[in-house]
């Protein structure tokens, strides 16, 4: 069977979007396929000051000069949520949720992570409803209201810092008593007045009237008393999970499901690549995940022309 595509490119992140430039330019016929914008993450992100050669950009913008730049380069653009990918004879078979099936000479999986849930009753039924996981998108909604920011790390503390641009009071509720953040974020969050760090608690429950959040209870990790905290959004940063669903049944993730690839982005299939945050690594950040889909892109090539 012929193959549709030299390779396929599963996200429309850093790593999927630096392997749409790569792909084509190794004369490579590639797609990439994603079943929401281009940028992943950098569209939930409101200021990136650690990408090369910009000082300070937006995360829209940077995806969109990502995306421009793959595109021009020559990358095919399909919308589709992939949910199985599958090795027949040397040729990959990627079928997304509506049916549609591409084939592949190899395949790139760079699709990212998913936000983790308080595991709270309303998780799934409030987003949109006071419950997002997204400040970017939504922090505009709640212009001078309270909102409460559940997280510790670099994530939690920069979106709070964002949405004091529109929320009356910001409530950083971390369960730990210090931040995971890097100590200038920190600096930030600390001195800002409109943000009221709460340590050592942790959310309980969503308190709802008329189908909206009104407030969130928390208990202390300390002596186990609750309390209601007046907010009008919930906006969890407590982690992520890696997306990789598709292919749990091919054995190439670990017990966290994360992909296990080499330094050259291999998986144990032959053929079959991983880049960006879905991979186990130490550091999940744009310039990684950039480096990782240059990478992948190249082994593709080089797979590619040692089979011929």
């Amino acid at each position: 069977m012929d193959a549709q595509y030299d390779l396929i490119i599963v996200g429309a992140g850093p790593a999927g979007l630096t392997a749409g430039v790569y792909g084509p330019r190794a004369g490579l016929k590639t797609a990439i396929l994603e079943p929401d914008a281009p940028g992943g993450k950098l569209v939930k992100t409101y200021e990136i000051a650690n990408w090369p050669g910009q000082k300070l950009i937006t995360g829209y913008q940077l995806a969109l000069d990502m995306y421009e730049h793959a595109t021009e380069t020559g990358v095919e653009y399909l919308y589709g949520r992939v949910s199985k990918i599958d090795k027949v004879e040397d040729v990959f078979h990627v079928l997304c949720e509506d049916g549609s099936l591409y084939t592949s000479k190899t395949v790139m999986i760079a699709s990212g992570t998913l936000e983790k849930q308080l595991g709270l009753e309303g998780d799934d039924t409030l987003i949109g409803k006071g419950l997002s996981f997204c400040a970017v998108c939504d922090g505009a909604f709640y212009r001078h209201q309270p909102v409460s920011v559940i997280g510790g790390g670099n994530s939690a503390c920069e979106e709070s810092l964002y949405l004091t641009k529109f929320a009356s009071q910001v409530n950083l509720i971390v369960r730990r008593d210090v931040f995971r953040a890097e100590p200038h974020i920190q600096d930030q969050v600390l001195s800002n007045p409109k943000i009221n760090v709460i340590w050592l608690h942790s959310p309980v429950a969503y308190v709802v009237e008329n189908g909206l959040v009104t407030g969130l209870e928390i208990k202390s990790n300390v002596n186990g008393e609750t309390q209601v905290v007046p907010t009008k959004a919930v906006f969890p940063y407590i982690g992520s999970t890696p997306n990789t669903a598709f292919v749990s049944h091919l054995g190439i993730t670990n017990s966290d499901g994360y992909l296990i690839v080499d330094e050259n982005m291999k998986t144990a299939i032959p053929g079959l690549f991983g880049a960006g945050d879905v991979c186990a690594k130490f550091l999940r950040q744009i310039v990684t995940a950039a480096n990782d889909g240059a990478v992948a892109a190249q082994q593709a090539f080089h797979y590619i022309n040692s089979k011929h």
